[in-house]
């Protein structure tokens, strides 16, 4: 199996540059591994102090371990940090990173890059995030034994990783010093398919979300919008999502006033949803202070703000799980109280799992449920605040993953 999946890295690597005529996201994950290095030799200086290598496979994890790597440099300031991406999604977004000495992208797994790579890092100590299991790095990790951290993974049964195929590369997850689990359900499937050094951790998101409380999140462009109205957000949304919300707009109480933020803020995408909308609305991008804020929705064709947006919200709408393509962040508007509903494909989620047992999460399955909903957590003071009071339960309830995985990987990092 090691044979076979060591052809089909090296055969992914001679397709990659045709596959970049045919994809711009492709593209940029072909063009920033070119003599990628080559570059990383010149641009990554001798290590003078400590040294810890992340690698998450794009924003969303990234921002998961960004509470561990902000409490590394508090505990030692003169930390040197290290990024990789997999992802374009995530580099090019974090790719001027002010946290790490460096952020790249991570070059493909194959024997001779992690050789290469890890000469050139150099880490006293490497986390890799959720999913990232990569055979060639474990590998060369292990035989320069170096202290290597799976954080915030999560683990299913009918996951590729716990079938026959999978074997081989399940084998690599011994090669981590440890592995901190998001849920217990995770440590369960994990410990019933080998011995593994593992544990219960947490989310290390949780407590990510919990600091944008001490953070500044105002936005006066929101706070004109909303005046003395409840305001619903849809955030993240994807074309599936949108098709519901859009077509119920004129369903919806009249005293709503509504954000939808899509995932995809290109032109072309933002002029799909203004085509069919029948009522006031305007982009973020082409009004201030100085306008009129008496139009129904607000259309944000920007990225980056979506997380303080949410301190603004009565209710919110989190995207990707009513399609497939993934559930974001429910944790953000959740840490303002704010009472989420999303998509019926949540199930690999645990943070999803965890709000909806807890009768914290409103599941919409199509049209009438997503009107039936809003209209409920609109009108219905009581029952808004019971959504709001659990909400913020169990966000507090589960903070507390960065301290459980500090105290056992800060070691590495003394002198």
């Amino acid at each position: 199996m090691k044979f076979l999946y060591d052809l089909l890295i090296h055969l992914l690597q001679s397709l990659l540059p045709i596959l970049a005529w045919f994809s711009p996201k492709m593209k940029l994950f072909v063009s920033g591994r070119k003599n990628l290095l080559t570059r990383l030799e010149k641009k990554i200086p001798p290590k003078k102090n400590k040294r810890v290598w992340l690698h998450a496979a794009s924003l969303g994890e990234y921002e998961q371990a960004l509470p561990v790597m902000l409490a590394l440099k508090v505990k030692n300031p003169n930390l040197e940090i290290i990024v990789s991406f997999f992802s374009p999604s995530g580099y090019e977004i974090r790719k001027n990173n002010e946290l790490a000495l460096c952020t790249t992208y991570l070059p493909l797994d194959t024997s001779k890059n992690a050789k290469a790579f890890l000469k050139i890092v150099n880490p006293d100590l490497i986390l890799f995030v959720k999913y990232e299991i990569w055979p060639n790095y474990l590998e060369a990790i292990a035989k320069n034994d170096l202290p290597c951290y799976l954080i915030s993974a999560v683990f299913r049964k009918n996951q590729f990783l716990f079938t026959k195929l999978g074997g081989f590369i399940r084998k690599t997850l011994s090669s981590f010093t440890h592995i901190f689990v998001q849920d217990q359900n995770s440590l369960a499937v994990l410990n019933a398919n080998g011995s593994f050094r593992a544990s219960w951790a947490g989310d290390t998101r949780y407590d990510r979300v919990i600091q944008q409380l001490q953070q500044n999140n105002h936005l006066p462009i929101i706070k004109s919008f909303k005046q003395n109205h409840k305001l619903f957000v849809a955030g993240s949304t994807w074309p599936a999502d949108e098709k519901v919300i859009l077509s119920s707009l004129n369903d919806l109480p009249k005293e709503l006033k509504i954000v939808i933020a899509p995932h995809q803020v290109d032109e072309n995408h933002i002029r799909k949803i203004e085509s069919v909308l029948n009522l006031p609305y305007r982009r973020y991008s082409q009004i201030d202070l100085k306008s009129d804020f008496d139009f129904k929705l607000l259309i944000i064709d920007n990225i980056g703000i979506l997380s303080r947006i949410y301190a603004y919200a009565d209710l919110a709408y989190v995207g990707g799980a009513l399609g497939e393509t993934g559930l974001h962040n429910i944790l953000e508007p959740a840490v303002f109280g704010v009472p989420v509903c999303i998509g019926p494909n949540y199930h690999k989620y645990p943070e999803a799992n965890l709000f909806k047992a807890a009768g914290a999460l409103q599941i919409i399955e199509n049209t009438t449920d997503f009107k039936k909903t809003i209209n409920r957590m609109t009108n219905d003071e009581i029952y808004h605040r019971q959504l709001s009071e659990k909400t913020q339960n169990i966000v507090n309830q589960q903070a507390g993953a960065t301290k459980r995985i500090l105290n056992k990987i800060a070691k590495h990092l003394e002198n």
